[in-house]
């Protein structure tokens, strides 16, 4: 499996947000990479399951903006 990852977003406190897609298989996820002093945990989430959630916050506008989304719905 090879990944082609792009910076979504990287908040003040560390966190981080990426997208990912899987060349192999065309998935694409959003990989959330808590800062160190929360743990440092890493979670996946298929990119429609991140947009349904429908959030305000910047991570979501900056991966929107990334997908060339207006709205909080998948094309």
């Amino acid at each position: 499996m090879s990944l082609i990852t792009q910076q979504v977003y990287r908040s003040a406190n560390g966190d981080r947000w990426s997208l990912l897609t899987d060349t192999s298989s065309g998935r694409k996820f959003v990989r959330h990479q808590a800062n160190p002093s929360s743990g440092g945990h890493v979670t996946d989430t298929d990119v429609e399951d991140f947009l349904a959630v429908d959030g305000s916050g910047p991570e979501f506008a900056a991966l929107r903006s990334l997908l060339g989304q207006t709205s909080g719905r998948s094309a």
